[in-house]
């Protein structure tokens, strides 16, 4: 059902909002600013709307590290077309996203994303790419903030401290005054790509770290800013995941313990109502309470009962 209600919102809205399309485009030629502003706040009202439909249960960390009167360039991992929800509605200034080339196909959406200062990436173009870069970096000189995905997709890894190698694209060219902030997204792909198509309540962490300014890096940090941002956002990943690794690991080793040679050979999966863990593992490995040769695929749990799947 949420899945249908979705679809409906984003169908129904990008038809309807052809009239504020057209009045938008009045107000720009009269203050281009004043229509950046009520664009930003008309789409995260929509944003907000969809991940209210969604009953996604979000929790924000860090807020206060992101200038509310300073353009930054955030930098995140990618789990989740909900990602971009997840960080747009909170973006206190004008705030464009740097977006795959095939987006720009899409009628109406991408006069939407024009609008809102979003740039097409075409990265099967080296210099189209390269000059996608270089304009991203001059909208934050300008004073519009960007943000990038840099593992170039939505990444299919289910452990949420493995990335995908950062592209050193916009955050190595970008070597200015102005903060890159980094953003560590947990759990947003339990809003839909782990059971695709269907659309259930997640419990989302988003974590704004402390602003990185280029030029106060060491010398060999500045060649390689993207990895050095990757690097704070996957401390940042592991400080939420560790109290709840070490929790799965009692609790394993409690059930472990419990049901001794019983428990099943097949996948485990520990049952906490809509909340769960499932592992790869043998019972050996499980009561090795080995959570690396367990194969942990996801945690989220309060109390876990052992069963059967």
């Amino acid at each position: 059902i949420r899945f249908i209600l979705v679809c409906i919102v984003v169908i129904g809205y990008l038809i309807l909002s052809i009239p504020i399309l057209l009045v938008e485009w009045i107000i720009g030629r009269f203050s281009p600013e004043k229509k950046d502003i009520s664009s930003l706040r008309i789409i995260q009202a929509v944003f907000r709307f969809i991940l209210k439909i969604t009953g996604a249960k979000i929790t924000v960390i860090g807020e206060e590290n992101v200038p509310k009167d300073t353009p930054v360039l955030y930098i995140g991992n990618h789990r989740s077309y909900f990602d971009i929800l997840l960080t747009y509605s909170r973006c206190p200034i004008r705030t464009g996203y740097i977006a795959k080339k095939e987006m720009e196909k899409i009628p109406l959406l991408s006069t939407w994303m024009r609008y809102l200062h979003c740039l097409f990436l075409d990265r099967k173009d080296i210099k189209q790419g390269l000059k996608t870069i270089l304009t991203a970096v001059d909208k934050v000189k300008s004073g519009i903030s960007i943000c990038i995905f840099p593992e170039g997709t939505e990444t299919e890894i289910k452990d949420e401290l493995d990335m995908l190698p950062f592209h050193e694209g916009a955050q190595n060219r970008y070597q200015g005054q102005l903060p890159i902030i980094p953003i560590a997204i947990s759990n947003s792909a339990n809003i839909f790509e782990a059971h695709f198509p269907k659309i259930s309540p997640a419990k989302v962490v988003v974590e704004y770290g402390k602003p990185i300014y280029p030029d106060e890096l060491s010398k060999e940090d500045k060649r390689h800013v993207g990895e050095y941002t990757q690097n704070v956002i996957r401390e940042n990943a592991y400080k939420r995941t560790k109290p709840l690794t070490e929790k799965l690991n009692k609790t394993i080793w409690a059930t472990a313990t419990e049901f001794g040679e019983n428990i099943p050979a097949k996948w485990g999966r520990a049952d906490c109502g809509n909340d769960f863990f499932q592992t790869r593992s043998s019972p050996q490995s499980v009561k090795n309470k080995n959570l690396s040769s367990a194969g942990l695929l996801y945690i989220e749990f309060s109390i876990c009962i052992w069963t059967d799947p």
